[in-house]
């Protein structure tokens, strides 16, 4: 039935929260086309949460979240404007932290600048991640997914 489903669904994410809050290493997510619905919401939980200029992320997809609102998809648009799903505004509300700018033409025509990027990208906030405790991680963590969207 739908209703054991959504509670099935709803059991996976109290544990994806549970588990990734008390993990004891740093975490960093990099969305490098696009992060949704249940694969974008463990995103959510990482310390630090890159995203490629151009990718999109959330956790609903613009049709879904039209569906919901409007009862029909047509409203896609609409409600891909209103989810505010791209790097940009995403770091102005505080969901991610970094946006990797891309090369010329996007990711998919150069993969070695992208790489390396995206390589730079990660080191750097590993680097930053490691000179906190591991405590102090987990708190942060849990403060940070916390805050979304206050």
């Amino acid at each position: 039935s739908t209703l054991s489903s959504s509670s099935a669904a709803s059991d996976v994410y109290k544990r994806q929260i549970e588990c990734c809050m008390k993990l004891k290493v740093p975490t960093i997510a990099i969305i490098i086309g696009e992060g949704g619905s249940g694969g974008g919401f463990g995103i959510g939980l990482a310390d630090r949460i890159g995203m490629l200029e151009y990718s999109i992320y959330s956790v609903a997809s613009p049709e879904a979240c039209a569906s919901i609102l409007w009862r029909t998809a047509k409203n896609a648009e609409e409600a891909a404007e209103a989810l505010k799903l791209d790097a940009e505004n995403l770091v102005e509300l505080g969901i991610i932290d970094h946006v990797v700018k891309e090369p010329i033409g996007g990711a998919h025509r150069n993969h070695e600048d992208t790489y390396k990027a995206v390589k730079k990208y990660f080191l750097d906030e590993l680097k930053g991640l490691s000179k906190h405790s591991l405590e102090d991680l987990t708190a942060k963590r849990y403060e940070k997914f916390k805050n979304i969207g206050v």
